[in-house]
């Protein structure tokens, strides 16, 4: 164990310059900075340039050619200074796209035409990695602001595409959410509709309306709520009422003041809030329909004022980057109790599930070396250890096919669409029959998605059987290999026949992924 004075003499980690690129509906952004040994951020360079991705694809539902070679000439020049600050690893820079790319129909048209032009790979996240990212970037002001942490936080950010939401509370996620509102998607259907600039409210208010009463809905009025908006059109709108704001903390917006400068840019075209603003016409487009937004939501929870955060996706991408890894404590722990909220609304046995999880992780660090999966397949592991019984609220027959169904179409904060789908397929798989070609949608993965199910599915079966008693009386495992056999040891446990009748019924997945036998034993 490293002594006190060792840790003080460690050098720290030296300074990297990274960057991360986001692919919005109306621009593309880039933000340079330095990450120091201490995780420190320090923003270098911010760059940002419209696109017409969003026109396309909200519209068409497929991007034009001049709209991909347009991005892919804003990417190009964005290399040149990626490369005047030393940036050329593939480890140094983070691209991602949000709702336009995933919603247009030639997307891996567009995500192959930018990696040949630049060697750029797009990760075209979902809305559940646009959340997560959301969180890590708003984290610091909730554990700054004592009076915001102590109320419920909700934190709205409307897009071009969608409206992102999440509820917290001090440092508990309890809700997100997605909703098909977006402020371009909007003011194009003004646009379709051919609709003056008298009548734009009126339609406006109408569809914004049909969302806000669907946030209301989510967020139960059980404590105070404050309202935290972000995106560019709101941080126009702080710095317009607060000049001085420098974005370091959250500015605060009275509602007076947010409606007047609302109903102003309201009975305005985008021709006259480019020119009375001094904003480019792609942010013009967007401004009435997503200031109107937050005005209404924040008059649906009566407040006085609403506060401004400058925090965007890039940040939570840069401080993804800083932490060095995709799930950080903190975050696995939001991951798991939404798990838990989940498996409370199907009445799981919540002791037995959770005792199950914690043995499924134990066995996962101590078979690291045999399976050799990255850590974080631990938590999507640890999640199907906690969900695998929730079928039995539908029926104890084929309840793990129900497990199945519950999970893929259901949301769980922080896993992506596909890591839900790995974890439905561990609950499908926590029993009888083995992962099959033939079964939908296991036959549907890539290779190494089908072996990664495999893996988990076979250390899970050997949990179930650890806990097969339902006390809660094995508390560790020790695993080794012996004479070609991988034996577990269960220390503290006088009597585990009723654990190894348990595990000879569920051992044969992992013989069969792993090919060892599997041997369990006293720990006497």
């Amino acid at each position: 164990m490293e002594t006190r004075e060792e840790a003080a003499s460690t050098p720290a980690a030296p300074p990297q310059t990274v960057a991360v690129i986001d692919i919005g509906a109306t621009s593309i952004r880039m933000e340079i900075a330095q990450i120091g040994g201490d995780g420190s951020i320090q923003p270098l360079s911010r760059l940002v340039r419209p696109v017409d991705l969003g026109k396309d694809a909200f519209t068409g539902r497929r991007f034009q050619r001049r709209s991909i070679e347009q991005a892919v000439k804003i990417l190009t020049s964005y290399q040149q200074v990626l490369r005047e600050f030393g940036i050329h690893s593939p480890e140094q820079i983070r691209v991602v796209a949000t709702s336009a790319v995933r919603e247009a129909a030639n997307r891996l048209q567009f995500l192959d035409r930018v990696y040949i032009a630049t060697g750029l790979q797009i990760d075209s996240i979902d809305e559940a990695e646009g959340n997560r990212i959301t969180y890590m970037g708003i984290q610091p002001h909730l554990e700054r602001d004592q009076t915001l942490a102590a109320a419920k936080a909700v934190v709205v950010e409307v897009g071009g595409g969608s409206t992102e939401l999440l509820v917290v509370r001090g440092s508990n996620v309890l809700a997100s959410e997605t909703y098909r509102l977006g402020a371009f998607r909007l003011a194009k259907a003004l646009e379709t509709l051919g609709a003056p600039v008298s009548k734009r409210r009126a339609i406006m208010e109408n569809q914004i309306g049909r969302t806000v009463a669907q946030i209301q809905e989510q967020v139960r009025l059980d404590t105070r709520v404050e309202l935290i908006a972000i995106g560019g059109d709101i941080r126009f709108a702080a710095h317009y009422i607060h000049p001085d704001w420098d974005g370091s903390t959250l500015a605060v917006l009275p509602i007076g003041a947010l409606e007047r400068l609302t109903n102003t840019v309201l009975e305005c075209d985008e021709d006259e809030i480019v020119r009375r603003y001094g904003i480019s016409f792609a942010e013009a487009e967007t401004l009435a329909p997503a200031l109107l937004t937050y005005l209404q939501l924040a008059k649906a929870f009566g407040l006085a004022h609403v506060h401004v955060s400058d925090t965007n996706l890039r940040d939570g991408l840069l401080r993804e980057m800083a932490a060095q890894e995709s799930l950080t404590a903190d975050f696995r722990n939001q991951i798991i109790r939404s798990a838990t909220t989940l498996g409370r609304r199907f009445d799981f046995d919540e002791a037995f599930a959770k005792h199950t999880a914690e043995l499924a992780s134990k066995l996962f660090a101590q078979l690291r070396d045999v399976h050799q999966l990255d850590s974080r397949f631990e938590v999507i592991l640890h999640v199907a250890a906690l969900l695998h019984e929730i079928g039995n609220a539908i029926n104890d027959r084929s309840n793990h096919k129900h497990a199945m169904y519950i999970i893929r179409n259901s949301e769980l904060f922080g896993l992506t669409r596909q890591d839900v789908l790995l974890v439905a397929l561990l609950a499908r798989y926590h029993r009888r029959a083995f992962p099959q070609p033939s079964h939908e949608p296991y036959g549907t993965l890539q290779l190494d998605q089908r072996v990664i199910v495999s893996k988990l599915a076979a250390i899970l079966r050997l949990a179930i059987a650890l806990n097969a008693s339902r006390s809660g009386r094995v508390k560790e495992v020790r695993c080794s290999r012996e004479r070609n056999r991988m034996v577990i040891v269960v220390p503290g446990v006088q009597d585990v026949s009723l654990e190894q009748l348990a595990m000879r019924q569920n051992r044969g997945l992992f013989e069969e992924v792993y090919g060892w036998p599997v041997l369990l034993r006293s720990g006497r």
